[in-house]
Parts: structure tokens; sequence; C-alpha cells
């Protein structure tokens, strides 16, 4: 545009022309009337040769534009990686917000957000986007002159500088980013109340530490980097640049290491960064152990911002920020680990020179700050500091010779904590030790260092292995009291080892349980407590075989019979000693099945006496631990005789004894134990209703919530019994999932559960599916228990259900006595009823001598009792007599038994057979 033939007085015309003003509004501005306005823009047509005023108006704002400054964002030396989300949304929150503060804490990465936004927004704003950087700006009235200086607007003679930037924005539609505006809060605050006003075209993007607390700012908090992606998320992807910027690129191998690394840096960028630029000198190793100090090991080299050298100095400047009192307060609370609330902060950091009230005051401004995260709660508002504020706030702590006062009123805060948990049955029992559970730890990982908190120390100990029992924390429960044994003195100490070798038996760790029941007998003498070392020495002979299947390494029998010996001589005439010797002398001549140790000296009978007087001992002593125990004895030596009923009995007077008891780890323990000896022994007297009660409440219990294997084994045999198919198999997927999880123990009831499932996909005609299930079966139990125990009960069942009468008596053709005697009596019943029936349908020559030794020997249990009724009803052809077995079959809980019953009578019944099963889900594939 010519200027030559242009008065000034229409230049200035033009330039209001530019703003879009009206002919009157160009009058008010330059104090002339209307008709010299419209004289002018008349003028300004004719020379300019442009057809309207419209025309004239675009020009003249594309002339401003050209020569306003240009408005230039700063160009980043690395790539923007991630925060998708993040940036659509603070874009969005721009547009639709005039002023829109992104806080969060230093370190963030608040900065490059906001530039990234700036760049996406460039198009929305014609007259330009500003950035203006607050960091060198110390003092609060100097705010306009640093904007001042980024937008172009110089003094002007008259009018102060805040009143030439709100004069040069007056009119643009532009974006301004004002970047660090915590250290000079009280002065942006006032300033953009003006700036705005005055400027209604204009748009602010600030990054701030903290919230600028103006009634029209809109919050935009800015979290860390996304983790929830895994290998795959923004912070992983974020540590993969920067560290193939610096020659390393971590390798897939690595790949969870460094989402670990990531974890730790709670998705900060700057802390991830400064920490990828490490990867080539440290590596993960280095790395990973080097976090546990992040002031020291986040460094990076000279830098043009020297906040962002190291994660100290980005501490460093908002620390400097704070006040005296809220200094104190953000050192004195990084002892908590979890989420606090105030009450909880004002116990541990009210004292001189703060008090509860300044406390509550302060976490705010911390708050405000982002230096402490804010969650509200059913409980309160609760209040956190991130890893790396915690070890400044530490390192504060130290330096301010603070650090003993607040970890010790922090231990007793945590001595309180858990003491008001302990016997709580409350409903948010479990949400309330999560909340304080780790500030509880890193309380006795301190005190327990420290000679004079010794006492605290073994208290806080002896709560928290309580409480995680309870919490169903088995490992920890049992390192906690091993730990309160060795702060305790000896008596105490002893009695901390048993709790330990109770929860070693929960855990199913049978070397634990030997081993911490010696080192509670050692205790025991030490202090002078003779009768409670010979029982702990008894207590650890009993597990010794008892719980045998559980040890890695077992006793030698020498070895076990001579803490028998030494525990009589310690107990004397104690009638608790008495009661604990019985019952080791008892459980080393028979396990808890009745297999009875080829070694022993003893006769059944001479067994039987020691259980029986185990039991009549233990009972005086009122102990109901010990009686169960006692009664485990008894029935493992009755189940030597082949009494089965005699061994059901004593397995429920177990659960009876036990009904009240407290849920201590011993009590727990013998449970458990009890529970599972129940419903296996119902199932070998054939009461399946009842083997599935007590089998539901084995599962039901909260100590086997993590074992869902040892739980739900019983249970899934009563079920494949029964003929439930679906329920079994949905089960049985849980089952091997626990299974495998838990390292693929071998016991007894895992292999039975395993072979109940493979029944089943073989009753179906999956035999793939069974296959794979027995291939579970080899590896979660002996071969003599599969081949010669449920093994041949299972396969036997599953030959006869698909007619394979030559293969099923060739399975069952050894004669019982020459077999139950290796293998777990539980199977006797179903072995000899199944060997008479399948006598009868092979046509063997020897089916009524066979009839007639089983019921000998099932007389009482209704299911084998049925099925040999049904087996000499078929050799004699009475059809009534088999259907009437059928209604015996349903009573006894066994509708797989009942609609075989009908396929075996034929005919009509035949059909209705076929349906039952088909509603079993066993029906034809």
């Amino acid at each position: 545009m010519s200027t030559a033939m242009i008065s000034a007085r229409e230049t200035e015309v033009l330039t209001l022309l530019g703003e879009h003003l009206s002919n009157a509004e160009i009058a008010a501005r330059l104090f002339i009337s209307v008709r010299t306005v419209e004289s002018h823009v008349s003028s300004l047509l004719r020379k300019l040769h442009l057809p309207d005023r419209r025309a004239l108006s675009r020009q003249a704002a594309a002339s401003a534009r050209q020569q306003s400054p240009a408005a230039v964002l700063p160009s980043p030396l690395t790539t923007f990686v991630g925060r998708a989300r993040e940036r659509s949304e603070l874009a969005e929150a721009v547009r639709k917000h005039r002023q829109v503060t992104a806080a969060g804490p230093g370190g963030v990465g608040k900065t490059r957000l906001a530039l990234a936004v700036a760049a996406d927004l460039a198009d929305d704003f014609p007259d330009g986007v500003w950035f203006v950087d607050l960091v060198p700006v110390t003092d609060p009235g100097r705010v306009g002159a640093a904007v001042a200086a980024a937008v172009g607007a110089g003094d002007q003679p008259g009018r102060d500088i805040d009143d030439a930037v709100l004069a040069a924005l007056a009119e643009h539609r532009a974006l301004l980013v004002l970047d660090n505006c915590e250290q000079v809060r009280d002065g942006v605050a006032p300033f953009l109340e003006r700036l705005l006003t005055a400027c209604p075209r204009l748009y602010v993007l600030a990054t701030s530490r903290a919230r600028l607390m103006v009634p029209f700012e809109r919050v935009f908090p800015v979290p860390p980097l996304s983790r929830d992606g895994g290998d795959e998320s923004d912070a992983v992807a974020l540590f993969m640049d920067r560290a193939a910027a610096v020659g390393w690129p971590p390798g897939p191998t690595v790949s969870e290491g460094v989402v670990a690394i990531c974890e730790r840096l709670d998705g900060m960028a700057l802390a991830i960064e400064l920490a990828a630029a490490r990867w080539s000198t440290l590596g993960l190793d280095g790395l990973t152990a080097g976090l546990s100090d992040q002031l020291r090991t986040l460094t990076g080299g000279a830098r043009a911002d020297d906040r962002h050298r190291s994660v100290r100095a980005v501490l460093d400047w908002s620390h400097d920020l704070l006040g005296p009192q809220d200094r104190a307060l953000l050192r004195r609370v990084s002892v908590f680990v979890t989420p606090f609330t105030a009450d909880a902060a004002a116990e541990v950091a009210a004292f001189t020179p703060l008090d509860a009230s300044a406390v509550s005051d302060g976490l705010g401004r911390l708050a405000e700050q982002n230096l402490l995260s804010v969650t509200p709660s059913g409980t309160g508002t609760r209040y956190q500091a991130r890893e790396t504020i915690r070890q400044y706030g530490t390192e504060r702590l130290t330096d301010a010779g603070e650090r003993t006062v607040v970890r010790s009123r922090h231990a007793q805060w945590c001595l309180a904590a858990a003491e008001a948990l302990s016997g709580s049955g409350d409903a948010d029992w479990r949400a309330r030790f999560d909340a304080v559970a780790d500030d509880v730890r890193a309380a006795l990982a301190w005190a327990a260092d420290r000679p004079e908190r010794r006492e605290d120390a073994c208290r806080l100990a002896r709560l928290l292995a309580e409480l995680a029992f309870t919490r169903n924390l088995l490992g920890e429960a049992q390192q906690r009291y091993e730990q309160a044994a060795r702060l305790a003195g000896d008596a105490a100490g002893a009695s901390a080892l048993r709790d330990a070798a109770a929860v070693a038996g929960c855990r199913r760790i049978g070397d634990d349980m030997y081993r911490l029941h010696r080192a509670a007998a050692e205790a025991a003498r030490r202090a002078g407590e003779d009768v409670r070392a010979g029982c702990d020495l008894a207590a650890a002979a009993t597990v010794a075989y008892r719980f045998s299947t559980s040890f890695t390494r077992i006793p030698s029998v020498d070895e076990v019979r001579a803490l028998v010996v030494r525990a009589r001589e310690l107990v004397g005439e104690a009638p608790d000693g008495l009661a604990a010797v019985a019952l080791a002398e008892a459980a080393v001549t028979t396990d808890a099945f009745g297999a009875l140790q080829a070694d022993a000296d003893n006769t059944v009978s001479e067994t039987i006496e020691h259980a029986e007087r185990a039991v009549g001992l233990a009972a005086r002593t009122g102990d109901a631990v010990a009686q169960s125990a006692a009664l485990d004895a008894l029935s493992g030596a009755r189940g030597w005789t082949g009494d089965a009923f005699a061994v059901a009995a004593a397995a429920r007077r177990r659960t009876e004894v036990l009904a009240l008891l407290p849920p201590t780890p011993a009590g727990a323990h013998e449970l458990t134990d009890a529970l599972a000896m129940a419903a296996a022994t119902a199932l070998g007297t054939g009461d399946l209703p009842q083997a599935r009660r007590w089998g539901g409440q084995l599962a039901g219990h909260p100590l086997l919530a993590e074992a869902g294997h040892h739980a739900t084994s019983w249970s899934l045999v009563a079920d494949a019994f029964a003929g439930r198919a679906d329920d079994v198999l949905t089960r049985g997927v849980r089952f091997r999932d626990a299974w495998e999880h838990s390292g693929r123990p071998r016991s007894l009831s895992l292999g039975a559960a395993a072979a109940s499932v493979a029944m089943v996909h073989g009753l179906r005609g999956d035999h793939g599916a069974r296959a794979a299930w027995l291939g579970v079966v080899d590896r979660a139990d002996t071969a003599v228990q599969h081949r010669h125990g449920y093994g041949a009960v299972f396969d036997t069942m599953v030959l006869l259900h698909h007619g394979d009468m030559d293969a099923a008596l060739e399975r069952v053709a050894p004669e019982p006595e020459k077999v139950w005697k290796w293998v777990c009596w539980i199977w006797l019943h179903w072995y000899v009823a199944l060997r008479a029936e399948t006598a009868v349908l092979a046509g063997h020559p020897d089916a009524r001598t066979r009839i007639d030794a089983a019921r000998a020997v099932v007389t009482g249990n209704p299911l084998a009792t049925a099925q040999v009724d049904r087996a000499e009803a078929l050799l004699e052809g009475d059809l009534p007599r088999r259907l009437a077995t059928a209604e015996a079959f349903d009573a006894a809980g066994c509708p797989y038994q009942a609609a075989r019953t009908l396929l075996l009578a034929g005919g009509e019944h035949a059909a209705a057979g076929g349906t039952a099963l088909a509603a079993l889900g066993l029906g034809p594939r």
C-alpha cells in the first residue's frame, strides 16, 4: 500500500477501520465528527482503488498484521511425546474459556504441553500467539513489563507499561501464554483481571504449580504421564524416545524394567527424561538401584534453565516459594508413605512452630502448590506427596534436625492406628487396614533399627502380624511374627514363634513349621519355661508326620523320636505337656489319612491306644486346637482298621470342637484342615450332601481366598460324583489356574480334584480334554494314588459310562484288600461297589462273590449300598428293585447314578435316563 498520498488523519481512520470499528466509534476515538469520518472513508476508497468499506477494512487489517511483532513460540529441541488426550482437552478448554491455568507439580510437563497446544491453536488466533516466560520475573509488579516485551508494546509518554499492553492488545484476537506463574502469582492475578477486561478478544493460557485463585480462572490439572498401558504407555514412550536420543535404545527384553522405572517415577516427565539420559551409563540395574535416591540419580548436564537440570533443582524452586511454616509442614508430612488425613498430619506435624489449625491450613496451600495431591474419600480428604517430594522432604527433615522427633511421632500414630484396627469387626476394616499398612511397615522398619525404640518396634511387629493374618497376607504375617520374636524377650519371643509356625502351617510350608516349633522350644528353655519347651518339641515331632506332604525334606524317624523323648523329659506331669507328647506319639505312627508308617514298631491297636490317650488328655486341657489335633490322630488310626464311619465321626467332631474358636493362626490352620478332612471322610462314607457342605465351608474360608485349588478340591470331587458337569468344568478352570499360579504343589486332594475334572470330560466323551487333565493329575499327586486309589474309581466310571466292560473289569481287577492299604481309605467303598457292578455287567463268574464281599464293607454307606443293590438287581433281572435304586441315588444326592440306573433299566426308562443325563451336561455330544 502506498502511503504517499494518504494524510496522517486518513492513516488513523484506516487503522481503526482495520479494527472493524463503526464510523461513530472512529469519530469518538479521534474526537472528530461522524461526517468527517465519512469524508475520510470516501477519500480512502478513491485513493486505494477499493470497491467498498468491507474491502477497505480487510486491507487495513492485513496491513496491521504485517506490521505487528511476529508471534513466534519457542522451538523445543526435542519431540513432544504422548499426551494425546490432555492435548485435545486443554485445547478445547482454551477455545471455550478466556483464561485457563494448566496447573501441576514441577517437572510434570506443563510448559511442553502448553507450547504444543498453543501451536495447535495458532490458526484460531489470527492476531497472534505470544509466549511469556515469567521465570526471570521476581517482582510481581513487573509482570506487565514482561508481557509488554513479548508483544512489542513499548513505553509511551503519560502511560504506564501495563496500560501500554492493554492498549496494544485491546482489539486483538490473540492467545497469550504465560509460563511459570507460581512465583509471581500476586502480580499475575490482578494484571490478568485488567487485561481480560480491557481486551475482550484476548485469551490467556497460563502454566503454574499453583492455581491463580481468581474467579474467572478455569483450572486444567496436568496429570503425570499415563502409565496405564504398560509398555505402550506415554511414560514408557517418552523414556524410550529420550534413551534412543542418547544412542542406547532399550531393547524388548527390558521393557518390564522400564515400565517399573516409570511407575517409580510417578509418570513425572522431567524425572523420566533425566532417567533416560542416564540409561546409557547406568543401565536397567543401575537405574533401578539408583531410584532409591532419586535426588542424587536424576541429574543432567547444564541447562539454559537451571530449574530443569535436576529433580532437586525443580523441588528447590518450589520449596523456596513457600513460607517458613509451609516448609516445616512439607518436611514433616514426608514421613507418611500413603495418603493421610489432616488429623493424621496434625498428630505427627503439630508442634512448634505449627499447631493443628496451621497444619490444616498449610495442607491446603501445599496442595495448591501441587506439592501434595488431594483425594476425596469416604473417610475424608486425604493428602499424599509423590515419592520424589517425600525423599526431598526427608532430606529437609534431617537438615532441620527434626527427623527423630517426627519419626517418633509417626511411629506413635502408627501404633495407635494399628491398635484401633486390632479386633475391629467394621465392614470397612479391610480398606482401613490398606490405608495405613504401608505407614505401619515404614514405622516398624525405622523403629526396629533403634535400641531405644525396641519395645515400640516389637509391639508394631506383633500388631502388624495379627493384622496381616486377618487381611490374609500370610507370608507377611509369618515374617512379622518372626520379626516380633527377634525383638522380644525369650518368653514373648517363643509365643510369637508359635504363631509364626501356625501361619506356616496355613501356608502349607511344613519345613518352616518344624523349624519354628523347634525355635520356640529353644526360646522357652532360655526363659525357663520347660513345660512350654516340651510342648513345642512335641509339636515339631507331630507336624513332621501329621503334615508330611507339605515338607520338602521330612525329618528322619530317629530325629523325630529324639524330639519326643526330650519332650517327655521336659513336660513332667503337666497335663498340657502330657497331651502334647501323647499326640506326638500317635502322629509319628500314622499320617493324617490313616497310612501306618512302614518302620513303626507299633501295632494297629497300639496306634489307636496312643491316639485315644491323646484325645482324653487333650480334652482335659480345654484346648480346642489340641483336641482337634488328637481327634485327627484318632481318625487316622481308625482309618487303618478300615472303620470308615469311625473316621468320619472323628472328623465331624473336630469341626464341632473348633466351631467357636477365635480366628487365631493356630485355630484357622486347624479348622481348615478339619473341614478338608470332614469333606473327604463324608465322601468316603457316601454322604455327598454333607461333603458338599463341608467343601463349601472350606472354599468360603477367608484363609483360602488366595488358594482356590486347596479350597475347592473336595467340593469338585463331590460335584463330579454327583454328575454336575457344567459346574465342575467351570470351577475346574479356576482350580487349575490357582494350582499353576501357586507353583503346582502336590497332595492327595489336588490329585483327586484334577482326576474328578478329567472324569467329567471323559463322561462327556471329550477324551482330548480328559487326557490333558490326567496330565495335571500326574503332576499333582503320587502315581500310586492315581493308579490304585481315586484313579481306579474315576477311570472305571468313565469306562462303564461308555460301555467298555472289559476295560472296566481290568481296571478294578486287583483284590480290594491288596489295594486299599496302599492308598487313602476314602476310595475303598467306591472301589468295591464299582468292582461288584463291573463284574455283573461284564458277566464275570465271580459277580455274586464280589457283591457279597462289597455289601459286607459298604453297609451304612447310602451311595455304595445303592450301587451294590443295583448290581444285584441287574444280576437277578429284578427290574422293580433296579428302579428302586434310582430313588435311593436321588435321596443320596447323586443324580448321575440315578440317571444311569434308568439307562440300565432299558426300555421306556432309557429315554428318561438320557434326558436326565443331558440335563446334567452329560448327554450325547
